[in-house]
């Protein structure tokens, strides 16, 4: 059963607690954890997440709208920067996702639009990942886009790692989100039209492609969902996937073996953590060097994992709220709950203001 995202984010906000106690945990997939907190002051609105696939370890991201145009490069060894990527000739809208391209080029999608439909165009930068981790400064080709039917809001951009070709999907709280596809190839000389090919019920926060391309992720605030994915046919659901409980959950990427996702957050000090993948969810290479039990063939894969919200899940579960107090209660849960609650208020009231301000750039 896909979920439908169809509430104002207002509403989304009160049923946090419902989804934050409906969250259940299970045994982890064999995959390496990755958990760890961003440190840099700088990252206050981590709304993009991308696996370096050339620096093991290492994740790249950036500021929503009103900061420097920068990508930082973070170890998840410790939340530490270790490289700043500054580019030159943009300015930052606002800036929503990231996504490793099969070039070796780093894709990122200004392709945020908090006038939902008000910029007729909106702008993908595009550079190569740098081979050495050190600040630097580099100049991005600047590949303006448009959609077929017109302007809309986006937080997800993802490239397919065999053909290259970029897809954005729109983000609407009313259930008329869609994927888009961009041409064969994207050029700086000239508009580059998405045309609109798959309609999705999802409240789309971001997206990203397994490194062999045979899934795509599509997640929300409080869910996910994973597809199988062929090129030139429709995505084929393989079931729903818990997130970690997050105050403002807007960033997602796999881990370069394509084992487990790793979720990330907006806030200052956010927190960055990695779900296993199981089942028919691990993508098609995954699942080829995966035990038994972890592909599901020996029936585990449905007892481990156990219904989550809206569906089954054989994922690890995402995050519980908290142990049991024996009276149906939560004890440390309910503080967690309350605290992500508060959290998610904040955000939702901070981007309720940048809505109705800011201003339109020509």
């Amino acid at each position: 059963m896909r979920l439908s995202w169809s509430v104002p984010r207002a509403a989304a906000v009160a049923l946090v607690p419902v989804a934050a106690l409906a969250v259940t945990a299970a045994p982890a997939a064999a995959a390496d954890e990755v958990e760890f907190t961003i440190e840099d002051e700088r990252i206050m609105e981590s709304s993009g997440l991308q696996a370096s696939h050339r620096h093991p370890g290492v994740y790249w991201t950036h500021n929503d709208s009103g900061y420097a145009p920068q990508i930082f490069a973070v170890d998840s060894a410790g939340g530490r920067t270790v490289a700043t990527v500054t580019l030159q000739g943009v300015e930052f809208r606002d800036v929503e996702a990231i996504h490793l391209g099969p070039d070796g080029s780093l894709y990122v999608g200004d392709i945020g639009d908090n006038f939902d439909g008000g910029w007729d165009t909106v702008w993908i930068y595009r550079f190569a990942e740098p081979e050495q981790l050190a600040d630097v400064t580099v100049t991005p080709e600047i590949l303006p886009v448009q959609y077929d039917d017109g302007p809309r809001d986006a937080e997800a951009l993802m490239v397919h790692p065999g053909t290259g070709r970029v897809y954005i999907a729109s983000k609407r709280d009313d259930g008329t989100a869609a994927l888009y596809a961009g041409p064969e190839r994207l050029t700086p000389d000239g508009v580059n039209l998405f045309r609109r090919f798959w309609d999705t019920d999802l409240w789309v926060t971001d997206g990203a492609f397994s490194p062999d391309g045979s899934r795509l992720l599509l997640r929300g605030y409080f869910t996910s969902e994973m597809f199988r994915w062929q090129d030139g046919g429709t995505p084929e659901s393989v079931g729903l996937i818990n997130v970690p409980i997050q105050p403002q959950g807007e960033s997602v990427t796999f881990t370069p073996d394509g084992r487990s996702l790793v979720f990330g957050s907006e806030g200052q000090f956010s927190d960055v953590r990695s779900v296993g993948l199981r089942g028919e969810r691990m993508p098609d290479s995954a699942r080829e060097e995966a035990s038994p039990g972890e592909t599901g063939e020996t029936g585990q894969d449905e007892a481990a994992g156990g219904p989550g919200p809206g569906g089954e899940d054989g994922s690890d579960g995402g995050a519980t709220a908290g142990e049991s107090d024996g009276d149906g209660g939560t004890g440390t849960g309910r503080m967690v709950v309350a605290a992500v609650a508060v959290a998610v208020l904040v955000f939702a009231l901070r981007r309720a203001f940048r809505r109705g301000g800011g201003s339109r750039r020509a």
